[in-house]
């Protein structure tokens, strides 16, 4: 694969990061894993919807070489005040121990490795960098997926099945650092194809790629970061939405209703008597699932309208999203509506720290799965 301007440039940051906290990567990897912009379902994958999506030119590089030792040396350039994070494999903190540190990322892939019956056996020096806004495009699960696959790289461990991998991302937010993250943001980043959308089906849970139509020169997504400080999803308002969700599934399957999830309720008949069932002692949760029936309703004109390149309903649904995100799933907030209104004229969505525009110019670009050699 041939480094870009960017890679190199970062390549020699990496590099001048390692000499300068005597960490040892000449001759070593760099591995690059993308971010992520979620076209749709937001909020799908822990309701049980298909989802669609892209990765982006926003990256996180981790340059590493085995060190011929049990041990794991890291250090961040985007968190120096931590300084080099070294652990042996196998003797991590326990789940949930370790607050507010990037070490929790590291910690976490060798104990979830190790749970599913990984045996990492070879050590490495690594030093990691990035330029993924800390909020709304999925830095967490970029960095865990990149992990993962380089500490099974330094030790020659395959994972088969690429979905494990997907699993063992996943695992690594809920049962190590404690996030109620879904799957949505490690699969859009770890199936990222230059050029494509990605398609997941949960039901079978199966990867396609939808070729985006017309001429891609002519189309931007762009990223806005707001600068809001974001203190994660374990401590932000996506942990109280996914127990709504949970709490109406669950209120639905006693008084009767036989769904597993609310992306069952895609029949309108369904969804008005459970909307009338719940709406006078429930309305909040209510509102949860009127997000989620029109997005679902959304989601295949979306693939049709990516498909045949038509910027300016893939535009329209973006803002009939974002409007839905905003009244009815309640997740937008000051800085995010100031984004929507000052940029009124372009279409936009909206998710937590980062809001997405659909304009005219370029499209995402794939993150690219395989090491880069230095």
């Amino acid at each position: 694969m041939d480094l870009s301007r960017q890679d190199k440039q970062v390549v020699e940051q990496l590099n001048e990061m390692a000499k300068q906290q005597g960490l040892d990567i000449s001759g070593g990897k760099v591995r690059r894993s993308s971010s992520r912009f979620c076209l749709g379902v937001e909020h799908g994958d822990y309701n049980g919807t298909e989802l669609f999506g892209v990765g982006t030119d926003r990256f996180i590089w981790m340059a590493y070489k085995p060190n011929g030792t049990k041990k794991f040396r890291l250090f961040s350039g985007n968190f120096p005040e931590d300084g080099i994070v070294e652990f042996e494999i196998g003797s991590v903190p326990s789940p949930y121990s370790v607050r507010d540190s990037w070490s929790r990322f590291p910690y976490g892939a060798d104990y979830m490795l190790k749970q599913k019956g990984y045996q990492l056996k070879e050590g490495f020096d690594a030093v990691i960098y990035g330029n993924i806004p800390g909020g709304g495009m999925s830095r967490s699960a970029s960095l865990a997926l990149n992990l993962i696959l380089s500490m099974c790289d330094a030790s020659g461990v395959e994972i088969e099945n690429q979905l494990d991998v997907i699993d063992i991302a996943v695992g690594i937010e809920n049962e190590y650092i404690g996030s109620p993250c879904g799957e949505l943001d490690q699969i859009m980043i770890l199936f990222a194809k230059e050029g494509m959308g990605t398609h997941y089906n949960p039901a079978d849970r199966s990867i396609s790629y939808v070729p985006m139509g017309g001429d891609t020169d002519e189309f931007r997504i762009v990223g806005l970061d707001t600068g809001t400080v974001r203190p994660g999803l374990e401590k932000s308002t996506y942990k109280i939405r996914r127990a709504e969700c949970e709490e109406l599934v669950e209120k639905a399957q006693e008084a009767g209703f036989e769904i597993s999830c609310l992306a069952d309720i895609k029949d309108e008949a369904l969804f008005n008597r459970i909307y009338n069932h719940f709406i006078v002692t429930d309305p909040e949760l209510v509102q949860r699932l009127v997000y989620i029936y029109n997005a679902q309703k959304r989601f295949y004109q979306m693939l049709n309208a990516w498909r045949e390149g038509d910027i300016e309903t893939v535009g329209k649904i973006f803002r009939e999203d974002g409007i839905g995100l905003r009244d009815d799933y309640v997740i937008s907030g000051p800085s995010l509506k100031r984004c929507a209104i000052q940029l009124e004229p372009l279409t936009a969505f909206s998710v937590r720290g980062c809001s997405a525009e659909a304009i005219k110019a370029q499209r995402a670009r794939w993150q690219g799965r395989k090491p880069l050699m230095i």
